[in-house]
């Protein structure tokens, strides 16, 4: 599949889904293009064996600068324009993966780019990163997840506060709140995160991937019924893994 999209690099690197945002003189503005070829490549990811772990990445000066707002002029309303935007639904196919995700980010991580990244089971980022969640600015609330998933990471009232000011924090505030999970140079980011993807691909498949599902299911449970899950999954693990 790789050379076959026009807003994406997509290319396997042993058990590595290799996936980056490829409008550079746009900073990477998620824009319908790219959110067809993102569905495409995300079906592939799902449906291809071989793949253990997906690294997102983007190219040039930014990982994503939001959507891309030149779209909104040509459309009848904001509304529609959006609604446009989300009808094929990549997060739903992000949140549906059985491979991990690492994510690498660098320069600007705006709106979408934001809820990309929070999708990510690994958030690595540049020390120089700019991140915001500015949609309330714009006259509307985010509609990809980011009222639900960066709560689930940061805690609420610190997700709050990004989602209702819309505003501008680095790097070592991300890494406090929870946005992100590790911080890289900025010459280093792509190594390290190519060498945790890379760790990760090499993992059982079924330790990962019950892992991810006792963390993400467990957070709609009480404590009692949680650890239960945990429990379970375990004592499938240890039987998957003796076979």
């Amino acid at each position: 599949m790789s050379g076959q999209f026009s807003t994406i690099i997509y290319e396997k690197r042993g058990g590595v889904a290799y996936l980056s945002l490829n409008r550079p003189a746009q900073l990477n503005a998620f824009s319908v293009s790219m959110r067809d070829d993102l569905a495409e490549v995300l079906s592939a990811v799902a449906e291809d064996p071989d793949v253990q772990c997906l690294l997102i990445t983007g190219q040039g000066r930014a990982f994503c600068a939001g959507a891309d707002l030149s779209e909104f002029g040509s459309a009848p309303s904001q509304v529609i324009a959006r609604r446009v935007r989300w009808q094929r639904d990549v997060w739903g196919q992000l949140i549906g993966l059985r491979q991990p995700i690492v994510v690498a980010v660098h320069g600007y991580c705006i709106g979408s780019g934001v809820e990309i990244a929070l999708l990510a089971d690994v958030r690595i980022a540049a020390v120089d990163a700019i991140f915001a969640l500015p949609e309330v600015r714009l006259g509307m609330i985010p509609a990809a997840g980011g009222t639900q998933t960066g709560p689930a990471s940061m805690g609420p009232s610190r997700a709050l506060d990004l989602l209702l000011t819309g505003r501008q924090l680095g790097t070592k505030e991300a890494l406090n709140l929870g946005l992100v999970s590790r911080v890289a140079k900025p010459d280093d980011l792509i190594a390290d995160a190519w060498e945790i993807a890379g760790q990760l691909a090499v993992q059982p498949a079924h330790l990962n991937s019950r892992l991810r599902r006792s963390l993400r299911e467990g957070a709609d449970l009480s404590l009692s019924a949680g650890l239960d899950m945990e429990q379970k999954l375990a004592a499938a693990a240890m039987g998957a893994g003796s076979h």
